[in-house]
């Protein structure tokens, strides 16, 4: 299977007056083999990803059209995207004009032409003499993403720069060979930032090269795929780098990992460039990385990024400001049987994460009284634009396989992150102890804990985020709507005044596990530790968890013996993932019951379980955006605490 990019500048337009009469889909011709057979199609009534993908774009244009600005006598901000959730302006919004142009071409409507004009001219205002754009309004700002910005202005001009006039196409196309001659003079090494960077940039490069007939960028292209088995673990083949430096091993072992920016924008990125570039090795290389990290994603077709370095993005659905994984699933959807199947499952969860036409940074923001970012809607869009503008691709998109964490069973260990999938019965959780921290104060989440737990019938019950919400990219992450720290990582702590003492801040916890009769058991070895790493002042930090799964219930069996002073005693925290309206009823003091809509879920305690008073019924965490339940109950000095979770029907 070819992509092939046109040498030459494309075709004369239609006049501005006219393009409403053309509205044909085709600028790009590709021979796919069929995914299924003409009997795996869906049956009468069942929605095909064709039509789930072409009315979320649309959704998701008429709700960037519903913020963009308009305001003919101010250049500054004329034709950009207002972000509710925000408050400002993103830098980078000028990417929305692939979705506004390829909404013009497959409507025929005028208003989004309008728009992808308007917001493509208000990027003046992030242009620089060098051709770059910045992530911001500040000039001074982070120039890296030019990359992104270029690939969205490149496959706009390749598939609808029909659309517009000759002389607009003509400066269109200036504009985009000074951002690739920028791009050509940064981007030269897989190491420039983190590796989405490199590895974008071997199909940036690529195409760049194709659209304006520059030969070095081919080549430059060709050097960064050559570098690529670097940064592949074995015996996992992940893809690490997310972090710097990307070489860097922790003491444990650990490698820097981000599942959600390496499936949303680094793995598509070397698909799109293996099957334009007709690279069958990189192609096998990419397809093996596609297969490797289809292992997180969970059967309602969320991410699982509670491990990675760059947590502090993480959406439930992937991740904040990368594209979407919907296009290397798509194009290599003929090689797996459950790829189509991950299209269509994350798509359907970012349908249900769609807020009034914009892409909310999680399934909770509604719930939680907050306003979706913008920025999710536009860069993800890209995502779903470039499927739907590859012909035919996405109607040949239909479920053949289940997940493979929707069928799989047991323990499996991935040791370049330190961390541990399991698997029985309904239930999917995943302990993680890695010690590769992408910053001293960015933490997520380690120490043994369960950083996610979900379950066949309810869904998510557990989802871990950062001990602290930290702002570690200030443009790109929404301001937390609650003063003080609720991370939603069930956790041992102790506070003594204003110190606080967890699990979460030892990176050197020891994790081991069994398999035996039916039950699959975790026995965690940790200490509870400041940020700094200090232990309480009475230097008696150990304390040892134990989670078990069986095909009826999950459990948590926490001791801590000799932890404490005075009065103030260690505690199981326990923030239980629930959406402002479920229903909460305490049974007894040891037993709290929690209806939603899939079943009723069960919590008992061997000792009185309490919900902590912060003045109102939910903590909230934008990480990776749910509500929960702040349950906890101290552990006894003489005893273990044991906590068992259930699923009634």
């Amino acid at each position: 299977m070819n992509i092939h990019h046109p040498l030459h500048i494309l075709s004369p337009t239609l006049n501005r007056r006219r393009f409403i009469q053309s509205t044909a889909v085709g600028c790009l011709a590709l021979t796919l083999p069929a995914i299924v057979s003409a009997e795996d199609a869906p049956g009468d009534g069942e929605e095909t990803f064709d039509a789930l993908s072409r009315d979320l774009l649309r959704d998701w244009c008429d709700g960037m059209l519903a913020v963009r600005i308009h305001a003919p006598g101010d250049p500054a901000r004329h034709g950009a995207l207002d972000c509710p959730g925000c408050n400002f302006i993103h830098g980078r919004c000028m990417d929305a004009v692939y979705p506004f142009l390829h909404m013009a071409k497959v409507t025929g409507d005028e208003k989004f032409l309008a728009a992808g004009i308007d917001v493509f001219e208000w990027s003046g205002n992030v242009s620089l003499p060098s051709g770059a754009w910045t992530n911001d309004l500040n000039p001074k700002s982070w120039q890296g993403t030019t990359l992104f910005g270029a690939i969205a202005l490149a496959e706009t001009l390749h598939h609808h720069g029909d659309l517009l006039d000759v002389n607009t196409r003509s400066r269109w196309f200036e504009r985009l060979g000074r951002a690739a001659d920028f791009i050509y003079a940064t981007i030269d090494r897989m190491e420039y930032a983190n590796i989405n960077y490199g590895c974008t940039a071997i199909f940036g490069m690529h195409l760049l090269g194709k659209m304006l007939d520059r030969p070095q960028y081919l080549e430059r292209s060709r050097q960064l795929a050559a570098a690529l088995d670097t940064y592949i673990t074995e015996p996992s083949r992940l893809l690490v780098g997310e972090g710097k430096p990307a070489t860097k091993t922790s003491p444990r072992g650990c490698r820097p990992v981000d599942l959600a920016y390496n499936v949303e924008e680094s793995l598509p990125a070397m698909t799109m460039a293996a099957l334009a570039i007709g690279d069958e090795k990189l192609a096998a290389t990419v397809r093996r990385m596609l297969i490797s990290h289809l292992d997180f994603m969970l059967p309602d077709g969320a991410w699982d990024n509670s491990f990675g370095t760059r947590q502090a993005k993480w959406t439930y659905y992937g991740s904040r400001t990368s594209d979407g994984c919907q296009p290397g699933y798509a194009l290599m959807a003929d090689h797996h049987p459950a790829f189509a199947t991950a299209v269509i499952e994350n798509t359907r969860l970012m349908r249900r994460c769609t807020v009034n036409g914009l892409l909310a940074g999680g399934p909770h923001l509604p719930s939680a009284g907050m306003k979706p970012c913008v920025h999710h809607t536009f860069t993800h869009a890209k995502a779903l634009a470039v499927v739907r503008d590859h012909e035919g691709l996405a109607q040949k998109i239909r479920r053949t396989a289940p997940l493979p964490r929707a069928v799989a069973d047991g323990i499996r260990h991935y040791p370049e992150i330190n961390t541990w999938l399991a698997a029985r019965g309904p239930w999917r959780a995943t302990i993680t102890a890695s010690d590769w921290l992408y910053h001293k104060n960015v933490r997520q989440p380690t120490g043994g804990c369960i950083s996610l737990l979900w379950h066949e019938q309810v869904g998510p019950l557990l989802a871990g985020s950062m001990p602290r919400y930290v702002t570690v990219e200030p443009h790109n992450m929404q301001v937390h709507p609650h003063p003080g720290d609720h991370p939603l990582t069930p956790r041992v702590e102790l506070r003594l005044g204003n110190t606080w003492f967890t699990q979460l801040f030892d990176l050197a916890a020891e994790v081991k596990h069994t398999d035996a009769d039916g039950r699959l058991s975790f026995e965690v070895a940790t200490r509870l530790l400041d940020e700094p790493g200090n232990p309480p002042p009475n230097g008696r930090p150990e304390c040892a968890l134990a989670y078990h799964f069986d095909p009826e219930s999950a459990s948590l069996t926490a001791s801590a013996p000799g932890v404490g002073i005075g009065s103030a005693r260690p505690r199981l925290m326990l923030p239980l993932i629930s959406p402002t309206g479920e229903k909460v009823t305490r049974i007894s003091a040891n037993r709290i019951e929690i209806r939603k809509p899939g079943g009723t879920l069960v919590v008992e305690t061997n000792a009185p379980l309490e919900i902590e008073d912060l003045g109102r019924p939910r903590i909230f965490n934008l990480v990776p955006g749910f509500e929960a339940i702040p349950l906890f109950a101290e552990i006894p000095a003489d005893a273990p605490l044991i906590c068992r979770i259930r699923v009634l029907t």
